[in-house]
């Protein structure tokens, strides 16, 4: 079975090359609706080295070893398996120089194991592979048009806290293929590459910070990880407060100082809004989650103090089928269960998974201070999300809604200030900034990251 993949890409061969070269591409090219992750560090491309990788079907491992070979920088390399589910596999990466760029060109060879029997999946194996590549040459193609708007300015060292999170894992790796140097903050005994800190005790030491140039604080405590009991409420409150205030403490008093801290915020600030448009201006609304936001912003307050810049990033609703929100969305609408929450009229501010770490590498490397709502331009109802979702994943959303009463029994006050909540909220200075969203609107961001025809 052979196989091409072909696309245009805005940049020149060697730099294409030299971002599948990087640390991170690997984890960027994994589609979000697979499970599959890198053994040990990526050896980068030559002759001879090795890939081994743990690909996850339902409870199910298994191994994948691949071997590189006929590598030649700014042009080609080739993958053959040595171990893994495949009779054959070699897949041959092609960078072409074009008039405006390069052509990226992914090319199979491959056969099935089983003989006859197993020629019967070719057909589904086809479908696989071409939604797999859709998304590749999508990343692909927007990551170094990213890169390429801040060619000229020079490579950081982040930190991360949170770096093993959704958005923390895909943001180093975003900055890694773009040539900055990431050090995470980790709750264990540091290794190379890494800080250790207790943000429980309010321990982080300024010292390892010398050498950092930014900081993205985005540890805390999951506002849905369970049900709203008092306990619980304090624990989201003071892992915020607490490990917000340690990081931009050790900030101020680093020498010499980190000269960006982008911390962590949410739309949950503004409250519930109804149908009203809400850009970085407006106030606080009310309710636990407002309070909780309102604190969490203000324990940057020595960073901001000691002269670094401080981006308070509003984060909406970040769609991803690997965790949060969607992935709990997506099983009942999968079973044909999709239903709009409550009256469906509360608008719903989401961006893609995508767009969120771009707009954090966009935060870091452009001169902009305090608030800034991380949300796509345009803002659903509940409704056509739901709609939205059932024909990304072609099912139908005929059931009627989710009554209110239902999610207050179900998940308690995390039903009207989550659930219910309404809160139109834009970008206004991401866009005022020059931030160029990949998926401005839900249709398309939706089929990209699960894999759908838009």
């Amino acid at each position: 079975m052979i196989l091409e993949w072909r696309s245009e890409i805005g940049a020149s061969p060697e730099t294409l090359f030299a971002w599948h070269a990087r640390p991170g591409a690997f984890e960027r090219l994994v589609p979000p609706w697979e499970s599959v992750r890198l053994v040990s560090p990526h050896p980068g491309l030559s002759d001879g080295s090795r890939v081994t990788l743990e690909v996850r079907t339902g409870p199910l491992a298994s191994t994948w070893v691949a071997r590189h070979e006929a590598v030649q920088p700014g042009r080609s390399f080739v993958d053959v398996q040595e171990q893994g589910p495949f009779s054959r596999w070699r897949h041959t990466h092609l960078f072409e120089p074009t008039p405006g760029g390069s052509a990226l060109i992914d090319r199979l060879d491959c056969d099935l194991p089983g003989g006859p029997l197993g020629e019967l999946a070719e057909p589904w194996l086809r479908r696989k592979l071409a939604r797999t590549f859709r998304y590749r040459h999508a990343v692909t193609a927007g990551d170094l048009a990213l890169h390429g708007r801040f060619a000229d300015r020079p490579r950081l060292t982040v930190a991360i806290s949170g770096a093993s999170g959704l958005i923390g894992s895909a943001l180093a790796a975003l900055l890694t293929t773009g040539g900055h140097r990431v050090v995470r903050l980790v709750r264990r005994p540091a290794r190379a590459g890494e800080i250790e800190w207790d943000p429980a005790a309010g321990r982080l030491d300024p010292a390892a910070l010398a050498e950092v140039d930014a900081v993205v604080h985005l540890a805390g405590e999951s506002i849905a990880g369970a049900r709203w009991s008092p306990a619980q409420q304090e624990r989201i409150r003071s892992s915020r407060a607490r490990g917000t205030e340690t990081v931009a403490r050790a900030l101020a008093a680093a020498p010499p100082r980190p000269r960006v801290l982008v911390s962590a915020s949410a739309i949950g600030f503004y409250g519930d809004r109804g149908e009203t448009q809400l850009d970085e201006s407006a106030g606080p609304g009310e309710g636990f989650l407002p309070s909780v936001a309102r604190t969490w912003e203000e324990a940057t307050a020595p960073a901001r103090a000691a002269g670094v810049r401080t981006v308070l990033a509003r984060f909406g609703i970040v769609l991803t089928p690997a965790g949060g929100a969607l992935a709990q969305m997506t099983l009942p609408f999968r079973l044909g269960l999709g239903a709009p929450l409550g009256s469906g009229r509360q608008w719903m501010s989401w961006i893609s998974h995508d767009d969120c770490i771009g707009a954090l590498l966009h935060l870091l490397l452009t001169d902009v201070d305090g608030p800034v709502n991380v949300v796509a331009p345009e803002a659903v109802t509940n409704a056509d999300f739901t709609d939205a979702l059932g024909h990304a994943l072609r099912r139908p959303t005929v059931l009627p809604a989710v009554p209110a009463f239902a999610l207050r029994v179900l998940v308690g006050g995390l039903a009207d200030e989550g659930l219910l909540s309404s809160a139109r909220v834009v970008p206004s200075r991401l866009q005022a900034t020059g931030y160029q969203f990949r998926h401005p609107s839900l249709g398309p961001a939706l089929a990209h990251v699960l894999g759908a025809r838009p």
